[in-house]
């Protein structure tokens, strides 16, 4: 079941037009106005790409329509590709809205990538219709082979609704077939062979384009076809990328978060050109522009740059191209001519002496000359064959100081960009950070930059153009022949060399881009992630020289105990101390945390003095440095002021100081991600896709870690999957009035929490057990039953009576709850059915999960029976069957983040000037950029290990990693290979990850 064999990617080849010329010269509207305009490309200018979908009202889960019983022929299928689906047993849930799904036809969904055309752009070009942006899903039963009839076995994956229907005539293999495949399905979730069929289910987008966004989507990403089908299908149910990585794994092959967020960004941008292209098409057709040409070019378009070169002359205001100008005058006739049959072209007959730009021979040369070159720069065919030829030539970037920058620009801010005077790099070496800085000093006006294509591509390209394309039927002559290699000359200078420009510089900013994104979410998930320290009293301290250092103790439990402001550097240290001491002492605190902003190195030094001298005695006092980032922004926000009514905001700060090592991901969620300050670039790159990256990531480790909805935060809950601002506050409002819930059932009482809601964030929500039963044993003492929802017979739940709400309310059911053990784990509900077959096979009981007997029980059973096997057996997937077992096995209370790193305790502090070449030490990463890794090694200035330094060798093999690359928070051993006190900076080398 783990090693499914896969169908290898085909390529789509694109046919070539039948009439060549109407297929150029209907296109020949759109050219630059000179040379200027053609080279420009500013990096600040670009097109804007929604990144966020409207997300659609939630609504209960249709019902799947039966269809009619036919048997589907099996093909060649050139284009088909058969779905992988892995489905579970469903949930033995008791709740009323699960009735319906018992009698539905199960059906096994299969996608087909074909290649959707557009249909009647003969007949009607002109009147294209506005469609939304939704992907439909048109579902053909198709039949499935089994050697044994087995009863049909209800799905967990609810996104699939139906069931799999049992094949009555078996078909023989034939010859041409396809190979057979392994596909998942609920009669045989552990795979059966299936055949590729010709006639499959396709995924059409309403937004209908000449490309098939499966396809382009699984080139871009170089993912298999079927599994850009699959996450189509589960982000258009609005499936949440973290629901989507831990209980619909097997539908994705594995893929980790990060590569699924890719897979997201890259299909909203291609919807994103989709719908940009339709919009033009309206508004060129509204102008009465549209030919039947031009519309097969626009629904050809696969990206920005593309949709740009060919629109470029309809946008309103435009003054009008040379070919346009030149067509006006009544010149594309004899184009026409030249190009199809230029013996019987005259163009002394065009010559009218009154008229501007037909006076004379060589006015009408150049008009022609212009209109050619539009034509050559818009056909397709040529610009696909040039795009070929420049993947293997040495095609560099170059950059210089500006002649202004020396008289205007700021000396300093020249001095940034002096690695980039004279700089020239091959396209394919450049690095993602050389991108992003050149980009920045060209706006800053303060660099010029230059691509450089060399002219062996230009021969290349005429020589091909002039066998290939040009086919008159008639001889050439002299006069003939000069115009039209001037036109293909004009056409590469003015045109085609400018566009590959703007798509080379496109292209690498928008990979730099990316790439710096992905780093600063990687950063901050490591960061996120760190281990919390709980169970300690701590003090933080917000540092200061003028306004003093602010102090806040906090407890264990994170309630605030104690503000306060000393003055340790305005000559008042010795007083000061005493205050502290005292503090320390009344609270049992031994542990300061010191922020690292302004006067950090100072306070830091007066701490370590004071320890090192036992002074805080009998205590044993250490320290440690976070962070600050953000904490002042934080602590003036509406949040803050909710929390902490009436406390100075600078107090605040020094209390979240404290907070982010007592539990940092609890804290570092009440700041805008951007302010945390772990990335790079990220003024230059775009916003809207850096921030839908870190909040998506924020959402992916708060799910992860997981939370109890008993006592966690309002800001905590709403980064929950499936959660918004608006159902966290209901949650917390319904836990108000009605206490604490007794177990998940009860989320779907909480207003404006559906189904789907429910689906996605029930299984990293959790209910502490030991609270459930103090407050079940105290309430039933007191009050008598609890109001509630029923739940599964594990729970041990009986219903009493059942009462209706008028319309529109949910169905409440008057019930005795009793907790249900499960509620704590990682287990989702639709999975509980399934748990509790595989504790009866094991032998184990509910009250023993957790428990180090249930874990000898699951290790003895897993000796006997292959996971396979048991998989089989409960007719499930081996990743759900994972889940439960280590639902099962793990603690009460576990947290998979004491796996990673705590902050780093000390006593004393070491100096820069106390450094030497050569010297080992030990230190925390600071931050990651794609340049090098900054490490603080506990001098007062980070330490930087060039990214050339970094060698997979060196990084740890058996620790759990969260990436590939060095995270904030991890421990190494470096080794210092160069000081530069005057300048500050301190070179590395890794040794290993601690």
């Amino acid at each position: 079941m783990s090693s499914l064999p896969r169908r290898a990617k085909r390529k789509v080849q694109t046919a070539v037009s039948k009439d060549e010329f109407s297929s150029i010269s209907e296109l020949s509207s759109a050219s630059e106005e000179d040379d200027k305009e053609d080279s420009a490309w500013e990096p600040q200018k670009k097109v804007p790409r929604s990144l966020k979908q409207p997300v659609p009202k939630e609504s209960k889960p249709k019902r799947v329509p039966r269809v009619k019983k036919n048997t589907i022929p099996i093909g060649d299928g050139s284009e088909g590709v058969a779905v992988k689906e892995e489905l579970n047993s469903s949930v033995a849930i008791a709740d009323v809205h699960l009735e319906d799904q018992k009698n539905k036809l199960d059906t096994v969904q299969t996608l087909k990538t074909a290649k959707t055309k557009h249909k009647n752009s003969a007949q009607s070009p002109a009147a294209p219709k506005t469609k939304k942006l939704k992907v439909e899903e048109t579902n053909e039963v198709t039949n499935f082979k089994s050697e044994s009839n087995s009863a049909e076995i209800p799905s967990t994956s609810s996104m699939w609704e139906g069931a799999c229907k049992k094949e009555e005539n078996e078909d023989d293999c034939t010859s041409g077939q396809f190979p057979l495949k392994k596909m998942k399905s609920e009669t045989c979730p552990w795979g059966k062979p299936v055949r590729f069929l010709s006639n499959a289910s396709n995924i059409v987008e309403d937004v209908e384009m000449n490309w098939n966004i499966v396809q382009v989507l699984s080139e871009r990403t170089n993912i298999e076809l079927w599994v850009c089908a699959n996450i189509i299908r589960l982000f258009n149910d609005d499936n949440t990328i973290p629901f989507i990585i831990r209980y619909r794994k097997e539908l994705i092959d594995n893929l980790d978060a990060d590569s699924l967020r890719e897979v997201q960004q890259t299909l909203e941008e291609l919807r994103a050109v989709a719908k940009k292209v339709h919009s033009t098409i309206q508004k060129i057709t509204k102008e009465g522009k549209m030919t039947e040409c031009l519309l097969e070019t626009l629904l050809s378009c696969k990206t920005f740059e593309e949709l740009e070169h060919v629109s470029a002359p309809y946008k309103t205001g435009s003054k009008g191209t040379k070919a346009q100008r030149a067509k006006q005058l009544g010149l594309e006739g004899a184009a026409r001519t030249l190009f199809e049959n230029p013996g019987e072209l005259n163009l002394l007959s065009f010559i009218q002496p009154d008229v501007k730009g037909l006076s004379t021979l060589k006015d009408i040369e150049t008009g022609v000359q212009h209109i050619l070159a539009d034509m050559i720069a818009k056909d397709r065919d040529s610009l696909d064959f040039i795009r070929k030829s420049c993947q293997n030539a040495y095609i560099s970037i170059q950059s210089s100081l500006t002649k202004m920058s020396f008289k205007k620009a700021n000396e300093k801010d020249v001095d940034k960009f002096i690695l980039y005077q004279n700089f020239s790099c091959n396209i394919r070496n450049i690095q993602h950070h050389q991108v992003l800085a050149i980009n920045r000093g060209e706006n800053l006006k303060i660099l010029t930059v230059k691509v450089n294509i060399p002219d062996v591509i230009k021969d290349k390209f005429c020589r091909w153009y002039t066998q290939n394309r040009w086919t008159p039927r008639s001889f050439a002559g002299p006069e003939c022949l000069k115009v039209f290699y001037n036109s293909l000359d004009d056409s590469y200078k003015r045109l085609i060399y400018p566009l590959l420009c703007r798509e080379i510089r496109a292209k690498l900013t928008s990979d730099a881009e990316k790439e710096s994104v992905m780093m600063f979410g990687r950063n901050l998930r490591q960061l996120l992630l760190t281990s919390p320290v709980p169970g300690r009293t701590l003090m933080g301290v917000d540092p200061g020289y003028k306004h003093g250092c602010k102090l806040a103790i906090i407890s264990p439990t994170s309630q605030i105990l104690h503000t306060d402001v000393v003055y340790l550097h305005c000559g008042q240290g010795f007083r000061e101390a005493e205050k502290i001491k005292r503090l320390l002492l009344n609270f049992n605190c031994s542990t300061v945390v010191i922020g690292n902003g302004t006067a950090c190195r100072e306070t830091e030094a007066y701490f370590a003095d004071l320890i090192m001298k036992n002074y805080f005695a009998p205590l044993d006092v250490v320290y440690c440095i976070v962070s600050e980032a953000g904490a002042s922004i934080y602590s003036v926000s509406s949040e803050a002021n909710k929390e902490m009514p009436g406390l100075d905001p600078n107090l605040r700060s020094a209390v979240s100081i404290a907070r982010r090592v007592q539990d940092p991901l609890a804290e570092l969620v009440k700041i805008e991600p951007k302010h945390i300050g772990v990335g790079m670039y990220q003024h230059d790159v775009s916003q809207t896709l850096l921030k839908a990256t870190l909040d998506s990531v924020v959402e992916e480790c708060v799910s992860f870690v997981g939370v109890d909805i008993n006592i966690c935060s309002e800001v905590l809950l709403r980064h929950i999957a499936g959660l918004n601002a608006n159902r966290a506050k209901n949650i917390i409002e319904w836990r108000e009035e009605n206490g604490p819930f007794i177990n998940r059932e009860q989320l779907k009482k909480v207003k404006g929490l559906g189904p789907k809601s429910f689906q996605q964030c029930a299984g990293f929500i959790r209910i502490n057990q030991d609270y459930i039963r103090t407050f079940c044993s105290q309430h039933s003492e007191s009050a008598g039953p609890i109001q509630g929802v029923a739940v599964t017979a594990p729970a041990g739940v009986e219903v009493t009576n059942e009462k209706q709400r008028k319309k529109k309310s949910k169905t409440a059911v008057n019930v005795v709850l009793k907790p249900n053990p499960l509620d704590q784990s990682c287990v989702h509900p639709e999975s509980y059915d399934i748990a509790m077959r595989f504790l009866s096979f094991i032998g184990g009981t509910l009250c023993e999960i957790g428990k180090p007997e249930m874990q000898q029980k699951i290790n003895s059973f897993l000796k006997k029976e292959a996971t396979e096997k048991i998989a089989e057996r409960l007719q499930t997937t081996i990743h759900t069957l994972q889940i439960i077992i280590d639902g099962l096995s793990q603690p009460e209370s576990f947290d998979f983040r004491t796996d990673f790193d705590k902050p780093d305790f000390k006593r004393s502090i070491v100096c820069l000037e106390d450094l030497q070449v050569g010297t080992v030490l030990t230190g925390r990463v600071e931050n990651a950029t794609l340049f090098g890794i900054f490490v603080d090694i506990g001098v007062g200035k980070a330490g930087l290990i060039p990214i050339r330094n970094v060698t997979e060798a060196k990084l740890s093999k058996t620790k759990k990693r969260r990436s590939l690359e060095l995270g904030p928070g991890e421990k190494v051993e470096v080794q210092v290979l160069n000081i530069d006190i005057a300048r500050s900076r301190i070179t590395l080398d890794l040794i290993r990850v601690l």
